[in-house]
C-alpha cells in the first residue's frame, strides 16, 4: 500500500498540520513518553499526566477555541485497519515516534458502508501535531517500527469516547453510535464486529506490515 506522509498535499482532505505552539508539543511529547507502550493497542480518553500540563490549555485554546477538551492516548503496536470511527470535531494527533494513520472520508460512505479501496495511508513523523479533520474516518494508528510501537496524543472534545448515551434508535447512524461523539464503522473481520456492531466496511481488511 502506499504510505503517504502528512507534509504531501494528499492530506489537506483529511487534515493539516499545526504549527506555532512548539513549548507545548516539547511539553506534551516529555509527558506522553512516560505513559504505556501496550504490547496490543491501548487507549485511554483523559490521562491526568496529559490533562493536568499547561500545555493541556493551549490545546484547548489554540486548537479548540477554548471549548472543554480531553487529552489522552492511544499507544501500542498495530498494522490492521479493523474499523474506523467519526467525530463530530476534529481530533489533534501527535507521536513520540513516526506513526501512520489509515483515513478515510465519510463523503464516501455509501448506503452506511465505505469500500476500503477507498482509504489512504498517512505517515506522520515524530513530533509533529496534526488535526485530523472532523469528515476523516480514523482509527488506531500503526507502527512504524515494531522495536519501537506508537505512543500518540488523542485530543478531541469533553466526554468524547467516553459511555455510550442511552438513545432511542432513530435512524441508522444511530446505530453505529458506540460511545459518546462516536460513531463507528467496523470492518467484517474485526473483533468490534464480532461484538455486534453493525458493519460499516466491505473489501480488505488493510495490512500494512509488508509496506513498513
Amino acid at each position: 500500500m502506499k504510505i503517504y506522509s502528512v507534509l504531501d498535499p494528499e492530506f489537506k482532505a483529511y487534515g493539516q498540520v499545526v504549527t506555532g505552539l512548539d513549548d507545548a508539543v516539547a511539553e506534551i511529547l516529555t509527558a506522553l513518553e512516560t505513559t504505556p507502550l501496550p504490547e496490543a493497542v491501548g487507549y485511554v480518553p483523559t490521562d491526568p499526566v496529559l490533562q493536568n500540563l499547561p500545555a493541556a490549555e493551549v490545546i484547548r485554546d489554540h486548537c479548540y477555541g477554548g471549548m472543554p477538551t480531553q487529552l489522552g492516548w492511544c499507544n501500542g503496536h498495530n498494522t490492521m485497519l479493523n474499523a474506523l470511527e467519526y467525530h463530530r470535531d476534529s481530533e489533534f494527533n501527535l507521536g513520540t515516534e513516526d506513526f501512520i494513520l489509515l483515513l478515510g472520508l465519510q463523503a464516501d460512505i455509501k448506503d452506511g458502508i465505505l469500500d476500503t479501496d477507498t482509504i489512504k495511508a498517512f505517515r506522520c513523523p515524530k513530533g509533529v501535531l496534526i488535526e485530523v479533520f472532523a469528515t476523516s474516518l480514523h482509527y488506531a494508528p500503526c507502527h512504524c517500527d515494531p522495536a519501537k510501537g506508537f505512543r500518540v496524543l488523542v485530543a478531541l472534545p469533553w466526554l468524547t469516547n467516553t459511555e455510550r448515551p442511552e438513545i432511542e434508535i432513530k435512524n441508522a447512524e444511530d446505530e453505529i453510535l458506540t460511545a459518546r461523539n462516536k460513531w463507528l464503522l467496523p470492518h467484517p473481520d474485526s473483533n468490534e464486529a464480532k461484538s455486534g456492531v453493525r458493519v460499516g466496511m466491505r473489501g480488505e481488511n488493510i495490512n500494512i506490515a509488508d509496506s513498513i
